[in-house]
């Protein structure tokens, strides 16, 4: 048998950013992911988010691709949000995402991190959360 923890910290956004993850939505909106990942052989060690966005930490699997597990994570979620009417227009997430491997020495600040969601955009845009993550990692804007 073998073993895997691959951890990574993947980021997504509601389409075109709209707010559509109101504070009330939020809390069901996470526990049902977190239970359509376990369905999926997918662990999310932590999630949280905002209004436009979900942060998770994942350890990925080893059968699943890192497409396959947003693709499995993000479609079904929209899907169920919308199959159950939780938001006052239709609801999807952006095509894209960002993820970012985590090393074990980092785990611990990843959770607080994903934790302090709501806190961190009092004083911080997603935006500004975004460039910060393209600075940081080295990334840069690919034009389509």
């Amino acid at each position: 048998m073998s073993w895997v923890k691959v951890y990574t910290h993947a980021v997504f956004a509601t389409k075109n950013r709209k707010p559509l993850l109101a504070k009330e939505i939020r809390p069901k909106v996470f526990d049902h992911i977190k239970e359509n990942a376990i369905s999926k052989d997918i662990f999310i060690d932590h999630i949280g988010g905002y209004h436009d966005h979900v942060h998770c930490l994942i350890s990925l699997n080893k059968e699943i691709s890192i497409s396959k597990t947003m693709q499995l994570i993000k479609g079904e979620c929209s899907h169920w949000i919308n199959k159950n009417k939780l938001t006052s227009e239709k609801f999807a997430y952006q095509d894209d995402d960002w993820m970012v491997g985590v090393s074990e020495s980092h785990l611990d600040f990843v959770r607080k991190y994903i934790r302090k969601q709501e806190h961190h955009h009092n004083n911080v845009t997603f935006d500004e959360e975004i460039e910060k993550f393209m600075r940081k990692y080295g990334w840069t804007w690919v034009k389509e």
